[in-house]
């Protein structure tokens, strides 16, 4: 008699080797904030926030054991947000560029783009590809921007716990919260070389 239980498949790690998040390695997927002088005017080097579909959400997560792997990422297609790390320390962010495709582009059957997805959230994407995932190492004074529809894992860190500011949409993780699975959907997972 063979084995009942089904064969599990096998996972294929990537590693990806982190960089840092400066203002230009960063363009694709959102913003690096600095801090600036004070007194400083409103400019391009402030975070160009889109908070327009909701009541804007500022708290502090509380993070546990986030290691330096994922297989899933997520995107909000509704709002911009802003991450940083209580007290400067190291943290990872993985990212792919974002990928929501406007109503008007999703075709019908009889010629469309079978890789065009609807999210649970009624808006339409292209999954991220296994090739696209960047990660971004992020360390002092500064916090990330993610642009509308940025694919994000994290934070990630290397402490036990960390706490960051947190900046979106009251609802954003009910209303406004799609995940694409890397392992349930390409047999594959990532660990961050740093």
């Amino acid at each position: 008699m063979g084995d009942s239980k089904a064969a599990k498949p096998e996972v294929e790690v990537v590693e990806v080797k982190a960089m840092e998040a400066t203002a230009e390695s960063f363009e694709e997927y959102g913003q690096v904030i600095e801090a600036s002088p004070d007194g400083d005017e409103f400019g391009p080097q402030d975070a160009q926030l889109d908070l327009t579909r909701g009541i804007p959400r500022f708290y502090i997560m509380h993070i546990i054991n986030r290691p330096l792997k994922f297989s899933t990422i997520t995107h909000h297609a509704s709002v911009t947000q802003c991450l940083g790390s209580v007290g400067g320390n190291v943290w990872f962010l993985g990212v792919a560029k974002p990928s929501i495709v406007d109503g008007y582009e999703v075709k019908d059957d009889t010629g469309g783009n079978n890789e065009i997805v609807q999210s649970r959230c009624g808006h339409f994407y292209v999954p991220p590809s296994v090739e696209s995932v960047r990660v971004f190492r992020v360390e002092g004074s500064k916090f990330l921007k993610l642009n509308r529809g940025t694919w994000h894992a994290g934070p990630l860190f290397k402490a036990d716990t960390m706490d960051f500011y947190n900046l979106e949409l009251s609802n954003t993780n009910v209303v406004d919260h799609t995940t694409h699975n890397f392992k349930r959907e390409n047999g594959v997972a990532f660990l961050i070389n740093d």
